[in-house]
């Protein structure tokens, strides 16, 4: 009986035993400045997680998703200290050069037929030795006299709301939109689902597949910008921190969906599932080593038993 409830709703009763797990260890865990904070950590892993997800519901995967942050911070940083650009002129400077990393990405998968694994593979070198080179080493570039307007995109609020939970909240509904109520998410998803027979159905795969890259990469550099703006400066190789949290959040929300297919509500959930783990575990005072052990065993138990849900609503069905 446990055994068939764990296959039909494991996640959520994961989600659910870890929640009363942590609010039982500490009563802090459940104070609305905590959870809050839970929100607000996940920010950036949200928005990046997204362009992920754009990314693998073309049937695809993005390794470089860290790297466009890296860029979108970069940019923006070297755009006020060495050309005194305003907070908004460095802001889209750092959009740029996400999308510089996006059309770099499509040349490859699309121009020269690479596959998006390699392709997103070689971006991610490339882009690390770039950063190498361009801060003699890796040094970071700091800039304390950051203009409070792009400090806001960081430190900021909404009515009370932290704008970096603002800025992923609009971009949650945006891709949702996109995703799952609009024709140009169904051809996306066509495409994730059968490549050949989206051609087939006169698809124009190549232009969606240039867009989705872009997209995702700017979407990715919006994360490096909050994440500039939040420590006054640019680190070289800091969005490699977020690749395999996002990886583990958009499979988590694909094995969740009824048909196994990549979709923002279940990355959505996989983030905030990833969010409460890791703040949890602080609240509990672990040795660190042994914190990033239980991080992963958590991980895997989960996205475990997110597959055996999906098959079991697989057999279900069938």
């Amino acid at each position: 009986m446990i055994w068939i409830l764990l296959q039909r709703f494991g996640f959520l009763v994961v989600f659910a035993a870890f929640f009363c797990l942590f609010a039982a260890w500490n009563p802090v865990f459940l104070q609305g400045g905590n959870l809050l904070n839970v929100i607000e950590g996940s920010a950036v892993l949200m928005i990046i997680a997204l362009g992920m997800t754009l990314i693998v519901a073309t049937g695809g995967i993005d390794l470089s998703v860290g790297i466009a942050l890296d860029f979108g911070a970069a940019f923006a940083v070297v755009a006020m200290k060495s050309y005194g650009m305003d907070w908004f002129g460095a802001a889209c400077a750092g959009l740029i050069g996400g999308s510089i990393i996006g059309l770099f990405n499509a040349s490859l998968v699309i121009g020269l037929r690479v596959s998006p694994f390699l392709a997103t593979l070689s971006t991610f070198f490339i882009g690390s030795s770039v950063q190498r080179i361009f801060t003699n080493g890796g040094g970071p570039i700091s800039h304390r006299r950051m203009p409070e307007e792009f400090r806001n995109l960081a430190i900021g609020d909404v009515y009370g709301v932290p704008t970096e939970a603002v800025i992923a909240i609009v971009l949650v509904v945006l891709y949702f939109l996109i995703l799952e109520r609009s024709i140009w998410g169904r051809r996306i998803h066509a495409m994730g689902m059968q490549r050949s027979a989206a051609i087939i159905a006169g698809i124009r795969v190549n232009r969606i597949l240039l867009l989705c890259f872009i997209a995702a990469s700017v979407t990715c550099a919006v994360g490096g910008l909050i994440a500039a703006a939040n420590i006054r400066m640019f680190t070289p190789l800091s969005g490699f921190s977020y690749l395999l949290d996002a990886i583990a959040a958009v499979f988590i929300g694909a094995a969740l969906h009824p048909r196994g297919r990549p979709n923002v509500l279940g990355t959505l959930a996989g983030v905030l599932f990833l969010g409460m783990v890791a703040n949890g575990l602080n609240l509990m005072g672990l040795n660190f080593n042994i914190k990033d052990a239980l991080q992963g065993i958590i991980l895997v138990s989960a996205l475990a038993l997110a597959v055996a849900q999906q098959r079991a609503r697989n057999r279900l069905v069938s």
